[in-house]
C-alpha cells in the first residue's frame, strides 16, 4: 500500500513539474507575417522585396535549337572552317539549348528611379563535353540618374539590335550588340520619346576587326582569308558613341556615331625596338528606321538600318561573325572552285621602323532590314535581308597582293543574304519557328590559284578556280518565355 502510494505521488509531482515546464515555454505572441505584396509602378511581374520599398522581377527563357548545313549554332551559315570546305569533318546538324535568367530591380528615389539589370545564360551546343556547357553573362549594369555603369546593350545600336526580323545570329550588314558592352554612358530624356545619348565602349571583344601586317602574309594564310598577322595593341581609348533617337507611336528613326582608335602593336611583335605605326582614327555612323501601324496588318513593322565605317568595321560586320571568309564548291578546270574575303579596320606592312608603312584604314557599308507581318494573333512571318560591302583602298590592296603571282588578287568582297522565318504561338510565350537563309559572297580575285594544302579542314595541295559561291542554312526553334 505504501509503495502504490509513493508511486502515485510520485507521478503526480513529474506531472505538475512539467506542466509548470510547459506553461513557462509557451512563446510570445508571434510577429504578424509580411506577405510578399505586388509592385505595379513598373508594370507586369514586379514585387517589393520583403521589408523594403525595392521591387524585383525575375524572368528568362528557355530555348532548344537546331541549325541545319551551318557552320554553328544559331543559323551560322557555313561560310568558313570545315562547314564551308563542305568537308567531312563538319557537323551537318548543330543543336544547342540553353536556360536565360534576369533579374530586375528598381528603387524610387529623389534623384529618380535606381535600377540594376542581369542577365545571364547557360548554353550546350553540340561538341561540348557531356556535362559541360558554357556560361554567358550578357547584362549587368546599374542606371542612375540618367547614367549606365556596366555591360549594357551599346548606344550605338538600334532596339532590335541585330534582329530587324529574323532568328539568325549571323545576318550582317549592320551592328549587333545583343549581347551587351562595357559602358559608361549618360542618356537625356526630352519629352515625347525624344532622347540623346553619349557613351565610352570597351572595344577589346566586340569592335575590334583585324589589323593585318601583310609583311606575314602566308599561302595558308590566304587559303582562309587571312592576309598576314592580326597586329593590334591593347586598348588605349575606348570607343567614343552617341546617339540621338526619336521613339514614337508611329515607330522609330534613329542616328547613331563612332569614334574608333585604331591602334597596332609592333612590327616584329616579339620586339619593341622594331617600332610601330602611328595610331589612327576610324568612324562610323548609322541611321535607323522602324514603322509601326502598317495598312498591312495589326502589329506589323518594317525595320532597316544602313551604316558606313571607315576604320571600323565591326560596326557593319558586327556580332558574332569572324573576319574571313572560305567557302569552296565545284570547279569544270581546276581541283575545286573557292571564294576567299577577309574584313580588317586596316592593313600595314613592314618588319621595322625603317621598312614599315603606316596603317591604311578599310572602308565598309551595308543595309540590313526585315518586313514582320502577323496571319492572325497565332501565325507571324518575317522576310529579312542585308548587303553588305568591304573595300581596301588602293595602297592596302597593293600590300596583300604585294606577292601575288598567276591570278587577280582584289580583296574587296561583297556580301548578300536573304531568308524567312515563320513563327507559331499556340499559347502565350511559348513559339515555334522555322527559319532558312541564303547567302551570297561575292568576291573579286579572280583566275586559278595553287594553294597549299590546308589540313584544317582536309583540303590537298591543289589549283583552286577563285569563284564567287552561295550557301544555304537554315533552323528549327522552341522557345518558352517567363
Amino acid at each position: 500500500m505504501n509503495m502504490v502510494k509513493s508511486l502515485f505521488l510520485g507521478s503526480a509531482a513529474a506531472l505538475v513539474a512539467m506542466s509548470g515546464a510547459q506553461a513557462a515555454d509557451l512563446p510570445l505572441k508571434a510577429k504578424a507575417v509580411e506577405y510578399v505584396k505586388v509592385c505595379s509602378i513598373y508594370g507586369a511581374g514586379f514585387y517589393y522585396i520583403p521589408g523594403t520599398d525595392t521591387c524585383i522581377k525575375l524572368g528568362g527563357y528557355l530555348r532548344a535549337d537546331v541549325t541545319m548545313f551551318g557552320a554553328g549554332a544559331y543559323n551560322a551559315p557555313a561560310w568558313n572552317g570545315a562547314a564551308g570546305a563542305k568537308s567531312r569533318l563538319a557537323n551537318n546538324t548543330i543543336f544547342r539549348s540553353r536556360q536565360d535568367i534576369n533579374i530586375d530591380t528598381r528603387t524610387a528615389t529623389e534623384y529618380g528611379v535606381v535600377r540594376t539589370y542581369f542577365d545571364a545564360t547557360f548554353s550546350w551546343t553540340s561538341g561540348d563535353a557531356i556535362a559541360g556547357g558554357t556560361l554567358g553573362v550578357y547584362y549587368a549594369f546599374i542606371q542612375f540618374a540618367g547614367f549606365t555603369f556596366g555591360k549594357a546593350v551599346s548606344q550605338f545600336d538600334t532596339p532590335w539590335t541585330g534582329y530587324p526580323g529574323n532568328n539568325t545570329s549571323f545576318l550582317i550588314g549592320g551592328y549587333d550588340n545583343v549581347t551587351g558592352i562595357n559602358q559608361v554612358a549618360y542618356t537625356a530624356q526630352f519629352g515625347n520619346g525624344v532622347s540623346a545619348a553619349i557613351s565610352l565602349e570597351d572595344q577589346s571583344s566586340y569592335l575590334q576587326s583585324a589589323l593585318y601586317n601583310t609583311s606575314n602574309l602566308t599561302d595558308a594564310g590566304f587559303a582562309t582569308g587571312v592576309y598576314g598577322t592580326n597586329s593590334y595593341a591593347g586598348t588605349q581609348i575606348p570607343d567614343i558613341v552617341g546617339q540621338l533617337r526619336v521613339d514614337q507611336a508611329w515607330g522609330l528613326f534613329q542616328l547613331s556615331a563612332a569614334a574608333h582608335q585604331v591602334r597596332a602593336s609592333y612590327y616584329n611583335t616579339a620586339l619593341e625596338t622594331s617600332g610601330h605605326p602611328s595610331d589612327t582614327w576610324g568612324y562610323a555612323v548609322q541611321g535607323a528606321l522602324s514603322l509601326k501601324n502598317l495598312p498591312t496588318g495589326p502589329g506589323d513593322s518594317f525595320n532597316i538600318t544602313a551604316t558606313y565605317s571607315d576604320g571600323a568595321t565591326r560596326y557593319v560586320l558586327g556580332g558574332v561573325t569572324g573576319n574571313s571568309f572560305a567557302i569552296y564548291g565545284n570547279s569544270g578546270g581546276a581541283y575545286q572552285s573557292l571564294a576567299l574575303a577577309g574584313s580588317a579596320d586596316g592593313v600595314f606592312a613592314g618588319t621595322n621602323n625603317i621598312n614599315g608603312s603606316g596603317i591604311t584604314k578599310t572602308t565598309a557599308w551595308g543595309v540590313r532590314g526585315a518586313f514582320n507581318h502577323n496571319w492572325n494573333p497565332f501565325w507571324s512571318t518575317s522576310l529579312f535581308g542585308s548587303y553588305t560591302a568591304l573595300d581596301y583602298k588602293g595602297t592596302a590592296t597593293a600590300q596583300i597582293c604585294a606577292t601575288a603571282v598567276g591570278f587577280t588578287c582584289n580583296p574587296d568582297f561583297r556580301i548578300a543574304q536573304i531568308g524567312t522565318v515563320t513563327r507559331w504561338t499556340p499559347v502565350k510565350n511559348l513559339t515555334f519557328s522555322g527559319e532558312v537563309m541564303y547567302t551570297y559572297l561575292d568576291q573579286s580575285h579572280a583566275g586559278n590559284i595553287s594553294l597549299p594544302a590546308v589540313t584544317a579542314v582536309a583540303k590537298p595541295a591543289a589549283v583552286y578556280e577563285l569563284k564567287d559561291q552561295g550557301v544555304w542554312s537554315g533552323s528549327l526553334r522552341v522557345q518558352r518565355t517567363f
